[in-house]
């Protein structure tokens, strides 16, 4: 039987969820018609004249060299942070729900991560991959690489990603745990009995039932990798060297603030957008039919 709550004043449930409006409109709606209206302007970097010219911002944009290279590097970037951190993560989830003794320092150890900012989380990799005092550089050179992300583009984007899945297999590992909690016991102890193995346990059962728990960290990852990695390319590399890891987000900002192409990098944000949109309806549409809940 359907239960609905049921309030004396009208006015209640609008006071409610009014805050959740007002940030809704203030953080997310309204930049977002701004920058819509900003991708149809050509506007001088002081700010003082603008020109509308329609889609001629887009076009443009489809017609630079360097913009197509940072959509298939932004591609590449992105399933790799999103397979790596969630595959790591589940391992984790995985070894962890086994742990008996000491399982809450275990736990705690592997969340500590999340509560690091990206920024951060970019200058403790730069550090240790510092091509003259980094820790990891100096293995890295005693096993015969010369590693130095400051001029080798292939070893920048390998620290970008480093950093960025680092920083959120800790978000995905929270979600595994409490997924793999929620499993019955019941369910692994019967087919432990009729003779599957662990590796036949976890394929057959445990991991078709965390199929909830993949395709919500497979939407969030996908999303984080677009946008909340800007941190970490900042503070390691800066879309260098030689605009090796300038990703679609880094980008916006580069042209924008930096550049103060301010119509191209409205343009630019509305694509990053549309992208973005594009990808989650994809994902609600095709790879959720294969969910069950």
């Amino acid at each position: 039987m359907e239960k609905r709550a049921v309030f004396r004043s009208p006015w209640l449930p609008l006071a409610l969820v009014m805050p959740q409006l007002v940030i809704t409109f203030v953080f997310f709606v309204w930049p977002a018609s701004q920058a819509l209206y900003q991708s149809v302007l050509l506007e001088d970097p002081f700010g003082l004249k603008s020109q509308f010219v329609w889609f001629d911002n887009f076009t443009a944009l489809f017609r630079n060299r360097d913009y197509l290279e940072s959509f298939s590097r932004t591609a590449v970037f992105s399933l790799l942070v999103a397979g790596f951190a969630m595959g790591l993560a589940l391992l984790m989830a995985v070894m962890a729900d086994r742990v008996i003794k000491g399982a809450t320092g275990y736990k705690t150890m592997l969340i500590w991560p999340y509560a690091v900012a990206p920024a951060v989380a970019g200058a403790l990799w730069v550090f240790m991959f510092n091509p003259r005092i980094g820790i990891v550089a100096y293995m890295l050179h005693s096993l015969g690489y010369d590693w130095n992300h400051q001029i080798r583009g292939r070893d920048a984007f390998a620290l970008i990603t480093i950093a960025a899945v680092w920083k959120q297999i800790s978000y995905n590992f929270v979600f595994f745990l409490a997924g793999l909690q929620a499993i019955p016991r019941s369910l692994i102890e019967a087919a432990a009995i009729d003779g599957a193995g662990p590796t036949k346990r976890f394929w057959t059962i445990v991991f078709p039932l965390l199929s909830p728990t993949t395709f919500f960290l497979l939407v969030v990852n996908i999303v984080y990798a677009f946008f909340d990695t800007f941190g970490i390319v900042h503070a390691t590399t800066s879309g260098g060297p030689a605009k090796a890891t300038e990703i679609l987000v880094y980008k916006v900002f580069n042209d924008g603030f930096i550049g103060l192409d301010l119509g191209s990098s409205a343009a630019q944000s509305v694509i990053l957008m549309i992208i973005v949109i594009a990808l989650t309806v994809v994902q609600f549409r095709y790879i959720e039919r294969r969910v069950a809940y």
